[in-house]
């Protein structure tokens, strides 16, 4: 892969790292692209889906997706573009399954190299592509659900899989409420932890 020469200091430094990543399997690597735009890429989540727990599991989501196809990142864009893309669509299959009230949908995000990206809502049928994309996701999710312990798969399961609230998930557990707010937050560290750890994912 050759960098684009127009790209920024910023933009190459990105690049060399997705080369350590890809080339040379670099953990390292993936942790510091992590480390560099988790939070940007949350802040563009929260500001469409508008809810701070679903901000954090979409973030996952998308930084697991970004990983396991790093092989398909072309170079002649800014990888966080490229990253900014996957972590909208993914908001936008999210916000039409789930019928939230969110952004508007003539809203243009700005992103931290400058470029915008334009939130494009289609109708809620989706195409053989979008279905094939969307089974992806799960499956990319699941894999990784399935390296947790197991006292927190379960949880796990009912709020990513099942779609069920902090509160459905605490009366089917019968537990307290808190018990399971301050779990998920542990269990969703440790998938940060392994989407940073590339082997998770193959």
């Amino acid at each position: 892969m050759e960098v684009n020469k127009q790209f920024s200091a910023k933009a190459k430094h990105d690049f060399k790292l997705i080369q350590s990543a890809v080339e040379g399997g670099d953990e390292k690597a993936y942790a510091e692209l992590m480390q560099i735009y988790k939070k940007p890429v949350y802040h563009v989540v929260l500001k469409m889906v508008r809810n701070p727990d679903d901000a954090e599991d979409l973030t996952i989501e998308a930084f697991a997706k970004a990983f396991r196809n790093l092989h398909k990142f072309n170079p002649e864009y800014a990888f966080s573009t490229w990253l900014f893309r996957i972590a909208t669509n993914n908001c936008i299959d999210f916000i039409r399954k789930n019928k939230i009230k969110t952004m508007s949908i003539d809203s243009a995000i700005k992103i931290d190299n400058g470029d915008e990206i334009t939130i494009d809502f289609k109708d809620n049928n989706l195409t053989p592509q979008e279905s094939a994309i969307k089974n992806q996701k799960i499956e990319i999710m699941q894999f990784i659900v399935g390296k947790l312990p197991e006292k927190y798969q379960r949880l796990v399961t009912l709020r990513y899989f099942d779609e069920l609230s902090y509160e459905e998930i605490a009366t089917e557990l019968n537990a307290p409420l808190g018990t399971v707010k301050a779990q998920l937050h542990r269990a969703r560290e440790l998938l940060y932890d392994m989407v940073k750890n590339k082997k998770h994912l193959i």
